[in-house]
């Protein structure tokens, strides 16, 4: 099955709030090493994340003694679009370019796949805003079903599927 990949910047991004919003009734902010060992994320690369993180208002920071990291704003008010776009930029499903721009349709088939790669970035941009933090933290505590669990998931098809030009 063909995938449309979150970056590994995204994954690890998404996956350091899920463990601050996981311990948030813990006082005081958590430092990058913690997250580190929790999320068995490589410290190095976490504190670069954590940066662009705090630059997109995602995170608020400490220095010094007992300094670290904790959210910016409630779990419910932080969608997956916007942790990974803050860490990869605006969320697409290629660097193709648009329909009907700079000469995109001068080969065959090119216009109508561009437009497509199009829809198919769109549809992961929506369910990404979609999903918040929050319930992740629901999934992460068994308090919600995971994607795929239940048949009321995301319809994944799309509108133009299996219709024909009459």
């Amino acid at each position: 099955m063909p995938v449309v990949k979150v970056s590994t910047r995204g994954d690890y991004a998404s996956r350091a709030l899920l463990s601050l919003a996981l311990h948030a009734d813990t006082a005081g902010p958590t430092s990058v090493r913690d997250i580190a060992e929790r999320t068995a994320l490589p410290q190095p690369y976490l504190e670069q994340i954590l940066l662009a993180l705090k630059g997109a208002g995602l995170v608020r920071s400490k220095r010094g003694v007992g300094g670290g990291y904790v959210l910016a704003r409630t779990p419910d008010q932080i969608s997956l679009s916007d942790i990974v776009s803050a860490v990869d930029g605006p969320i697409v499903a290629g660097d193709f370019g648009e329909p009907h721009t700079d000469g995109a349709c001068d080969h065959e088939g090119q216009c109508v796949l561009l437009a497509v790669w199009a829809d198919v970035g769109e549809h992961m941009r929506r369910y990404l805003e979609a999903a918040t933090l929050a319930d992740i933290v629901r999934m992460a505590r068994g308090e919600a079903a995971w994607p795929g669990e239940t048949a009321s998931g995301p319809t994944v098809t799309p509108p133009w599927a299996g219709t024909t030009a009459d």
